[in-house]
């Protein structure tokens, strides 16, 4: 439910995963097969070579080494800053608004002191929840079962609208279909008392959590 730039993040993935791979096979191939071994010793002092003429080529004068080292520096300090803003577009999206609506103007006409009508009607009101809100009154609802090892609730903002998204960790040998309708009607139970729908994320899972209250609970 997060804005998470899923297909930059495969394609990102992708590129590197294709490039080790292909930088491992030619390595296994240059220690495996004798014919690309050979030819490796023999392109391998010709590209020394080249690189030497460049950067004979691309020294100035006076200059000690070439000016691509500049070059090179720029390019990764360019590459650690795009880095920070790929890390940074990970995991986004959550949320502190839950619900909010504005009423109608009421239509009543206030009376002047003098006892008749100004002609103006009631201003409008807006009512506003907010996520931390809704995620308490849900969670304690959550905890307050018997059969759940712990839940969590957080809201995200999911093209535009925002939702929830509810993490429940039930018990040893609790259905998980009844944990799941259970969650639902306590969700319905709140967008009854909110009258909001968010859409909503249930997520019914196990691991050490509910590992370590199985154990406490037997012990």
């Amino acid at each position: 439910m997060n804005t998470t730039p899923r297909l930059l993040n495969r394609l990102v993935l992708a590129v590197v995963g294709l490039l080790v791979l292909l930088l491992g096979a030619a390595g296994l191939a240059v220690l495996a097969l004798p014919a690309v071994a050979a030819w490796w010793a023999a392109a391998a002092p010709r590209a020394g070579a080249a690189i030497d003429g460049l950067r004979t080529r691309t020294t100035l004068e006076g200059q000690a080494d070439t000016w691509l080292w500049i070059v090179l520096a720029v390019l990764l300090v360019l590459l650690i800053v795009l880095l920070v803003v790929w890390i940074a577009s990970q995991g986004r999206g959550r949320t502190g608004l839950f619900a909010t609506a504005t009423a109608p103007a009421t239509g009543r006409v206030p009376r002047t002191p003098s006892g008749g009508a100004d002609g103006a009607s009631g201003p409008e009101g807006s009512v506003t929840i907010t996520a931390a809100a809704a995620e308490q009154v849900l969670k304690a609802a959550l905890l307050e079962r018997s059969d759940l090892a712990g839940a969590s609730v957080s809201t995200w903002q999911l093209r535009g609208v925002p939702g929830l998204r509810v993490r429940v960790f039930p018990r040893k040998g609790v259905p998980p279909y009844v944990v799941a309708a259970e969650v639902s009607r306590l969700v319905e139970a709140l967008d009854a008392v909110t009258g909001s729908r968010p859409p909503v994320l249930i997520s019914i899972g196990s691991g050490a959590r509910v590992r370590l209250t199985r154990a406490e609970r037997v012990n």
